[in-house]
């Protein structure tokens, strides 16, 4: 009997980038035919500009028309909403931001990314009050949130409980600074890969492309790998989940290469 599996998504951030012009993108390929070679080669990519300011209705039509079916964008909550003192003020922020247009992406609509700054400390009360503020359904979609917390006062099992009481995830981080938390708190599981090297030609060596890969088909089959590490040592419930992980390292150069050779582990 086939083990019940949740899908693998893996992509980079965003599709705009000129270095990747001649190392990604064929030479010649024009820029308006950048998103669409980018969803041939990928299964998702996170849009980063929602993060800066609004985007327009039909830009989200726009990009959901050049992907193929099954492609997945998760996109960045604003700045507006998550880089202030008092979280519980960010409900009109986060209002903004969906009358945007983001559900014009269809079924291609990922989970949304709610980033916050490194110098943003836990504060229950308030983190619990922002939670509160995400929308869980709108005009029939059901709607998927994960938070990015960069700051050690997370690493504590209050974060956890509150997170599981809302049933969003926190990003696992592999990053040189910002704390790594495996812990599972929701129904899917995202990460962000951002220690690649652009002297690798894969942005990660072989050995390491390997073992993630390995984790995302643990998380996905409902697993948690033991190499990482989680704050509450109490397992999660065992569940097929949805894995979303992304290649975003500082030079990014060969961070398409890096979820490429991903996809082609995991496939």
């Amino acid at each position: 009997m086939a083990v019940k599996t949740g899908k693998i998504h893996i992509g980079i951030g965003g599709w705009t980038f000129a270095p990747w012009r001649g190392v990604f993108y064929p030479e010649k390929l024009t820029q308006a035919k950048e998103l669409s070679y980018a969803a041939s080669k990928l299964t998702s990519i996170e849009i980063n500009g929602t993060y800066y300011g609004s985007q327009k209705p039909q830009s989200f039509r726009k990009w959901a028309s050049e992907v193929p079916d099954g492609f997945i964008f998760s996109v960045k909550g604003p700045r507006f909403a998550t880089n202030r003192r008092i979280l519980a003020e960010a409900g009109d922020s986060i209002k903004r931001f969906y009358d945007s247009g983001v559900l014009e992406l269809r079924d291609r609509l990922g989970p949304v990314l709610w980033q916050f700054a490194p110098t943003k400390k836990f504060d229950e009360a308030d983190f619990g009050a922002f939670l509160d503020l995400l929308p869980r359904k709108l005009d029939g979609h059901i709607l998927r949130h994960v938070v990015e917390v960069r700051h050690e006062s997370f690493r504590t099992p209050a974060f956890i409980a509150l997170l599981r009481k809302f049933a969003v995830p926190v990003v696992y981080a592999d990053h040189a600074t910002y704390p790594a938390i495996a812990d599972i708190t929701g129904d899917f599981v995202y990460a962000r890969l951002q220690t690649g090297k652009d002297d690798i030609k894969t942005a990660y060596p072989p050995k390491q492309l390997d073992r993630w890969a390995e984790r995302f088909k643990l998380w996905a089959r409902g697993g948690e790998p033991d190499d990482l590490s989680r704050v509450d040592k109490t397992p999660a419930k065992k569940q097929p989940r949805d894995v979303f992980a992304y290649v975003i390292h500082e030079g990014k150069v060969r961070a398409p290469a890096g979820a490429m050779e991903l996809i082609s582990r995991v496939g």
